[in-house]
């Protein structure tokens, strides 16, 4: 018997630097390879925001490696769940794949204690996010 195939999640937002950065590291960690992450922005940023990454490693999760992407229709296709942080109406849509928009303040230009209460909201979101995809992917036999 094969096993099914693991959901997909996208995190996006505009820089790819902060947010979805911080979520896909944190769903990443917490999944343990159960659900395949992706993330990308509408309008990139050049590089991580230092803040997401001192955040995170708080958290002893490390980020430093991402680098942020732009948005493409390809991997919306790939993905069965589409998360938006604040990208607006750049995010293509496809039939067929779950959407949720995260109302979330934007990290940049923020100071650490700040950036910590959005890592923070971003934890529990992507918390009960695994355990959505998880138990749909489990079933729900008795």
């Amino acid at each position: 018997m094969t096993s099914p195939a693991h959901p997909s999640v996208l995190f996006v937002c505009v820089h790819n630097a902060g947010r979805s950065q911080m979520a896909a590291g944190y769903l990443r960690q917490v999944s343990r390879g159960r659900i395949d992450v992706h993330s990308a922005g509408s309008a990139p940023a050049d590089q991580l925001n230092p803040m997401a990454v001192a955040a995170m490693a708080e958290e002893g999760i490390d980020i430093t490696a991402a680098t942020p992407q732009v948005l493409t229709p390809e991997t919306v296709q790939v993905s069965d769940v589409v998360i938006t942080m604040g990208c607006g109406d750049v995010c293509p849509i496809y039939p067929g794949k779950r959407y949720e928009d995260w109302d979330l303040d934007d990290p940049a230009g923020q100071p650490l204690d700040v950036v910590r209460g959005i890592r923070d909201d971003i934890k529990c979101r992507v918390t009960r996010l695994i355990a959505e995809l998880t138990s749909d992917a489990q079933g729900t036999t008795s």
